[in-house]
């Protein structure tokens, strides 16, 4: 059964201050969705403690948001305080944003000894043998370093590029500098007599198979791949 209201918190400079608000809505409107705050809001009352009904005074809105206006004030708790998520919002959240984790982990990284990619699948696994902690409210990539320096106490792994050397034939060469462009950085690129070019280019290393993958469908296997280096 859905919770009709949660708390939504804001604390600064010793004061409190806490807005009841539509679970599901809150946390749409906190993630940037265009939503009317007369939408978000269970009532207008502005409290120091809600759960107690005390309200906050005017002077200490107008102190620390500038207004004493409810709307305007509820909006900036939303935006920048803690709203309380209900169990579901909260697992699917994480579970949301596990997936980006591992998502973003497996094209960076490769085991060390192998300069091989590191499965999802692994890094999943690793994750939970590692007791791995995700934040829901923080992203993909501000989490990435921590959690790779606890999967790195389970598994071999370590963040790496590859250096990855192309050639694409004449009849496909036009169309397939915009998608390798779109896969990592082009470091070297030159046009053949032929009308083949040939490409230098450094992505992230677990990305090296996605590539050839890639390279393969746009020129239907005529294409050369080499990966030069990872590390």
């Amino acid at each position: 059964m859905k919770e009709k209201y949660v708390i939504a918190r804001f604390e600064a400079k010793g004061h409190r201050f806490e807005i009841l608000v539509d679970p599901d809505r809150a946390l749409e409107l906190k993630s940037g969705k265009s939503i009317s705050i007369d939408d978000v809001l269970i009532s207008d009352t502005v409290y120091k403690d809600a759960k107690k009904g005390l309200k906050a005074s005017p002077e200490a809105m107008r102190e620390i948001f500038g207004t004493d206006d409810p709307r305007t004030v509820a909006l900036e708790i939303i935006k920048h305080g803690e709203i309380q998520l209900t169990a579901e919002q909260r697992r699917k959240l994480i579970e949301e944003k596990k997936a980006q984790i591992i998502n973003l982990i497996a094209k960076n990284v490769v085991d060390p000894k192998t300069k091989l990619p590191i499965p999802q699948k692994r890094i999943e696994l690793a994750m939970e043998q590692a007791r791995v902690t995700i934040d829901p409210f923080k992203s993909a990539e501000q989490q990435f370093e921590e959690i790779v320096s606890q999967l790195a106490r389970i598994i071999p792994i370590k963040v790496a590029k590859a250096y990855v050397a192309i050639r694409i034939p004449p009849e496909y060469a036009s169309r397939g500098i915009k998608t390798l462009q779109s896969m990592g950085t082009v470091k070297k690129s030159r046009w053949l007599s032929d009308g083949s070019l040939e490409l230098e280019i450094e992505i992230p290393a677990g990305l090296q198979q996605e590539l050839i993958d890639k390279v393969n469908a746009l020129t239907k296997g005529s294409g050369d791949i080499k990966i030069l280096s990872v590390g």
